[in-house]
């Protein structure tokens, strides 16, 4: 009996995975997304191995082949300091993953709970507290907070990836607030209080699972952001700094030698173009996709 129940859940799971693929691949720029992002991954990972120069990334120097444009040596050209470009940007998906991975980690966890808490005890002095500082995030531009941030700080991976944390958790407060408010009042939440459930068995139990379709879709839009974010601090000199191959720092090193080596900015700059728009292009899809499967 239970063999045969727990075949047919597998063939149930199967059966409801292939479907959400079937709508998730009805969408061409959704599979777009998700081989662009499926790259980046792989090349972040595997930089060591793939990248043609991996001593690159560091503080290497080879006076012989610098600015260097591209060839089939150096598909992407040399920098001022001779380091291969492309297996710097290799290296440079890793960092910037690594850090919009870090932010997210930090800021989702703590703004969810903070919106839940807020949305749940709503009309109370704890909603007021919490929501009026979120607004008093919210109201002040993104990438003016964390420029003012981080120049009080000393300009580094670690502490922009704090700048950034600083501003990015309202967002996700904003939204847990909405949908538990929306939820505070529904018979199933009702009837948890009614049987003296705790209110954290609520939050967490009840509510967060209603909460988590729209987080991880906003979670994969604002990869991209993140990256963006941090790429225009590292630009102005606030991020991650050299031996560091993070991609912002190499836009703003090749831009000292446009338009001659013009190499050393575009290749980069791609780079993050293209990384954003394909973690926005597979955000749109799982969000399209769970939109769907709400109705």
């Amino acid at each position: 009996m239970n063999e045969t129940r727990f075949r047919f859940l597998n063939e149930e799971r199967k059966r409801e995975l292939v479907k959400n693929w079937r709508k998730f691949s009805s969408n061409p720029l959704s599979i777009v997304g998700l081989i662009s992002v499926l790259i980046v991954l792989f090349l972040a990972i595997f930089a060591p191995w793939v990248a043609p120069y991996p001593q690159s990334w560091g503080r290497w120097v080879d006076f012989n082949n610098v600015l260097k444009p591209p060839s089939w040596t150096n598909w992407m050209g040399t920098d001022n300091f001779g380091r291969d470009i492309m297996s710097r940007i290799f290296f440079g998906f890793r960092y910037d993953l690594m850090m919009a991975a870090a932010i997210l980690v930090m800021v989702v966890p703590l703004g969810t709970i903070l919106g839940l808490i807020a949305g749940y005890f709503s009309g109370t002095f704890i909603d007021t507290i919490i929501m009026r500082v979120t607004d008093v995030f919210l109201a002040i531009p993104s990438l003016v907070l964390a420029l003012a941030i981080c120049s009080l700080l000393e300009p580094s991976l670690f502490n922009s990836m704090m700048a950034v944390s600083v501003l990015w958790w309202p967002w996700y407060s904003r939204l847990s607030y909405g949908i538990a408010i929306s939820l505070k009042n529904e018979y199933f939440v009702q009837a948890s209080e009614l049987i003296g459930a705790s209110t954290p068995h609520i939050l967490f139990r009840e509510i967060l699972p209603n909460c988590l379709s729209p987080i991880f879709t906003k979670m994969t839009l604002d990869v991209g952001w993140v990256i963006l974010i941090g790429a225009s601090l590292a630009f102005v000199g606030l991020g991650a700094q050299e031996p560091i191959p993070a991609l912002g720092n190499m836009v703003s090193a090749g831009t000292k030698y446009m338009p001659d080596y013009w190499w050393m900015t575009i290749f980069p700059a791609i780079a993050i173009a293209f990384t954003i728009l394909g973690f926005n292009l597979l955000g749109d899809g799982i969000r399209d996709l769970l939109a769907v499967e709400e109705v």
